[in-house]
């Protein structure tokens, strides 16, 4: 959420914002019903500081009595304008960073840099489905009569590789000084709509229809969703607080089973486990100081992170800076990695990084306390720690032998106490 004062004064930079992300948003009104409600709220002031007054005369009853049919018809038409403004100011985008590459769609994205050499291989390669159902590492046909479409079950060396992959990056995230955590993945609608996944993807997300009871026995009326990342649950983590300076920047790794519709990937990447409605993930959000150049070093590390846990597992690997309208509202800055896949012949998007500013830290109403005693809302920004099986798919294609065999990555070797997959 943006600053409303941010917005007065920045009309145009706001609509370029608006334009340039295909927001469908009608500004005018938005700034209409701010003006309306400044208007209610200082007659409303005025006409309680009278109540108050005459409150404290027993010769003004009839005045007092016409003051409170004022408020009466007043105050219920605030609720009203303050209710539609704020429901127009979460869908409000935030700007975007100067070098942010401006575009309608992906097919405008920048790839700004590429790593590793693709394996030219000898024979005949397999994609991730024939590697995993020779090797019996994945079952998609029981997982779909069990689970529906996208369901499998992950098996034998893959349920190992998969636990291998998840502890390697948490002690990595650990040695870089992230906190790390398992979080909920049951979270109030409060969170969502603090980090931003609502309104904007809310058909991406599953809703609990029956979240359970108090312990007095009553149902629980509030809305209970499955995040799709441990995003919302780790900025939610301190929500409604005002942070000390001293304590930032906070560097979390939350580690979580995710879920999501893909809804909106209706028709994509039907077969295989590329794209699946529950996975494992690794995710990570650094809060910092409301500063840019501080927030633009974050940034860079989280990029340089994900890179090294690609080198680490030997695959090639393109850094792709995304533009306007492959963004999503609350991106300031945001770069996508793309690892190899063989059987695809292209990259394919692993992990993704993102620069926020303080436009998810309003939301949930995070602030920080200066040195000088100043209340500010710090930046946020989220990063990919690993999510599988989408990265076992990049694993198996691009390390697999001509007999068959997978070979294990030796900065994995450790975790996996196996250096090889074989029948």
């Amino acid at each position: 959420m943006l600053d409303i004062k941010f917005i007065r004064e920045n009309k145009k930079e706001v609509e370029k914002a608006i334009k340039n992300k295909n927001v469908n948003l009608d500004l005018g009104r938005l700034l209409l019903l701010d003006k309306e409600k400044q208007d209610l709220q200082q007659k409303i002031e005025k006409l309680r500081s009278e109540r108050n007054c005459l409150a404290k005369s027993r010769t003004e009853v009839i005045k007092a009595k016409k003051v409170k049919e004022f408020l009466r018809d007043l105050e219920p038409r605030f609720t009203e304008v303050s209710e539609e403004l704020l429901e127009i100011m979460l869908h409000v985008p935030n700007i975007y960073s100067d070098d942010t590459p401006i575009g309608k769609d992906e097919k405008e994205n920048k790839v700004i840099y590429s790593w590793g050499k693709l394996k030219k291989f000898s024979f005949k390669i397999k994609d991730h489905i024939e590697l995993a159902k020779d090797l019996d590492l994945i079952d998609l046909e029981r997982g779909t009569k069990v689970s529906g479409f996208r369901g499998y079950y992950l098996k034998n060396q893959a349920v190992k590789l998969q636990l291998a992959l998840m502890q390697y990056t948490l002690d990595k995230l650990s040695a870089e000084g992230f906190t790390p955590m398992i979080t909920p993945t049951l979270v109030h609608k409060m969170a969502l709509v603090g980090s931003g996944h609502f309104p904007e993807a809310k058909d991406e997300i599953y809703q609990i229809a029956n979240p359970g009871k108090l312990s007095s026995g009553e149902a629980i009326k509030e809305e209970t969703y499955l995040v799709g990342t441990a995003e919302p649950s780790l900025l939610a983590y301190r929500a409604n607080e005002v942070l000390d300076e001293s304590e930032l920047p906070l560097k979390f790794s939350g580690f979580s089973q995710c879920y999501r519709s893909e809804i909106g990937s209706y028709g994509k990447d039907l077969k295989g486990v590329f794209r699946i409605h529950e996975f494992m993930k690794v995710e990570q959000v650094v809060i910092c100081k409301a500063d840019y150049k501080e927030a633009e070093k974050m940034f860079s590390k989280l990029l340089a992170i994900s890179q090294s846990i690609l080198k680490d597992l030997e695959l090639p690997y393109q850094v792709v800076q995304m533009c306007t309208g492959d963004m999503g509202l609350g991106k300031y800055k945001m770069c996508d990695v793309e690892t190899w896949m063989p059987a695809n012949n292209a990259y394919r998007e692993t992990h993704s990084c993102s620069n926020l500013t303080d436009w998810q830290m309003r939301r949930l109403s995070i602030r920080y306390k200066t040195k000088d005693g100043q209340k500010l809302y710090p930046f946020a920004l989220n990063n990919t720690g690993i999510a599988s099986p989408r990265i076992l798919i990049a694993l198996l294609e691009n390390h697999q032998q001509e007999d068959g065999s997978i070979k294990i990555p030796k900065g994995l070797q450790k975790y996996t106490n196996f250096n090889k997959i074989q029948k």
